[in-house]
């Protein structure tokens, strides 16, 4: 029988949940695409993986269906042209954001996240299921702080300054990006990756190296240089 794995998003199950910071979040949870803590994004996200459950019975032959629910992918980058998710650690790097406020991310390495795909593709057991493929929750503040630690003068531009949450709720006020995050403001949502690791044996690597792997791979691609003027 042919199989798929789709590479959803935890974003399909964390935002649901009017207090997110005491669950710790496994398979069985859902993003309400209703709930106040959303942005179109994470909408998206939980109704396309619902979607895909849905359309599976209505097929003209069995498929089996295995999904993918992975934190913020980061890790070494190939070239220039990296994601959303690693511009974030290029903004540190460069120290264009100017302070830290109070924001975290579940981090997944991309090498780990390849595995575990190919893991969902090939054993019989995760057939039908969904697996997170996340390591834990890391405040914004701790990956500035392993940044400057592991890399010295190179990371001499990463804030250390702790904005104050009053303060990021006024830059809110003229900076759309922010103003789309301030719900996640102080928000622990905290993924189990215990089903992974128990059915299929996944094991991911410490979030300090996806970090720094990533910073160093930037550096050798120049994604750290400055632009050069016109």
């Amino acid at each position: 029988m042919q199989r798929v794995v789709q590479t959803s998003s935890l974003s399909a199950i964390f935002h649901g949940c009017d207090d997110p910071n005491s669950h710790l979040f496994t398979e069985a949870d859902w993003t309400d695409p209703d709930h106040k803590d959303n942005v179109p994004y994470t909408r998206s996200k939980a109704i396309a993986e619902r979607a895909a459950w849905a359309e599976l019975p209505k097929l003209p032959r069995a498929l089996e269906w295995v999904a993918i629910n992975p934190g913020m992918v980061l890790g070494p980058v190939l070239d220039k042209d990296s994601s959303a998710s690693v511009q974030l650690v290029v903004k540190l790097l460069k120290g264009e954001i100017p302070g830290l406020p109070r924001f975290g991310y579940p981090i997944v390495d991309v090498r780990d996240l390849a595995d575990l795909e190919v893991r969902a593709m090939t054993a019989p057991q995760a057939a039908g299921q969904r697996y997170i493929g996340s390591g834990p929750f890391i405040p914004l503040s701790d990956i500035a702080h392993v940044l400057k630690d592991r890399l010295g003068d190179k990371a001499k531009k990463v804030p250390t300054r702790k904005l104050p949450d009053w303060l990021v709720r006024f830059v809110g006020l003229f900076d759309k990006e922010v103003k789309g995050q301030l719900f996640e403001l102080g928000k622990v949502r905290r993924p189990s990756s215990a089903k992974a690791e128990k059915e299929l044996g996944w094991t991911p690597r410490p979030w300090e190296e996806t970090i720094i792997d990533t910073a160093r791979s930037l550096e050798a691609v120049g994604a750290l240089s400055p632009m050069p003027q016109v």
